[in-house]
């Protein structure tokens, strides 16, 4: 696989900076289903999603390639008010988050978007039956919407994952050091923002090239 082609889509949640458009998001197995759905907000019972996974899975990075087609503004849990009726879309993010003080604002917010036949789109770790909801109305409207979820990595994802975040960086790797980086650790979008964070590090700190020999050391250091 080229390195265009793997990041012709590729998906997760990273730090302001790194590349965040549709074209940079890749849809693989483990995904596929979390990004048919977000793309055809037609299609969404009642006109809300909620779009679960891990962090770095790609929630943030759907929400984005979901507002640019379709104009939604895009806000955090924490940051829902009481305000006058949406005109756009609205992504709220994080709704594991969402404050006992938001509750209300929520609630509105809901219903005035179902009122105009405007899409909602929530993006959480955890499905909506967990969330931390006082407010029974809200809680039952939450957990009545459809749910989508991003799983762990397959190993095409968790490559083109590692080439993103190394390419992140203003990185490149030897050729062979993705497939060798890919087997050898946890199959988790964590996993592989960590060993190149790992690496990234370890190469300035000893003022040396990412390599697969930096790699091993670093592998079998963590193994002890």
């Amino acid at each position: 696989m080229t390195r265009r082609k793997m990041a012709e889509q590729l998906s997760f949640d990273w730090p302001t900076g790194v590349a965040l458009g549709p074209e940079d998001f890749f849809v693989a197995p483990a995904n596929a289903q979390a990004f048919a759905m977000v793309s055809a907000p037609d299609g969404w019972p009642e006109h809300k999603l909620c779009l679960t996974g891990p962090t770095g899975a790609g929630k943030s990075h759907l929400a984005r390639v979901f507002a640019i087609a379709t104009g939604a503004k895009i806000i955090n849990a924490s940051d829902v008010v009481m305000g006058p009726p949406p005109a756009t879309p609205i992504v709220v993010e994080d709704m594991q988050t969402l404050p006992r003080c938001a509750e209300e604002a929520m609630f509105h917010l809901h219903n005035n978007l179902r009122a105009a036949r405007l899409p909602l789109l929530m993006t959480a770790r955890t499905p909506p039956a967990r969330w931390d909801i006082a407010l029974p109305d809200l809680a039952s409207r939450m957990q009545a919407a459809a749910l989508v979820a991003i799983d762990d990595p397959d190993d095409a994802l968790l490559q083109a994952l590692i080439m993103k975040l190394f390419a992140d960086r203003q990185i490149s790797p030897p050729p062979t050091l993705v497939s060798y980086l890919a087997p050898r650790i946890e199959r988790s979008f964590a996993a592989a923002a960590n060993i190149v964070a790992l690496l990234d590090a370890e190469a300035l700190r000893q003022q040396r090239p990412i390599s697969r020999k930096l790699a091993a050391a670093l592998l079998d250091n963590s193994d002890q």
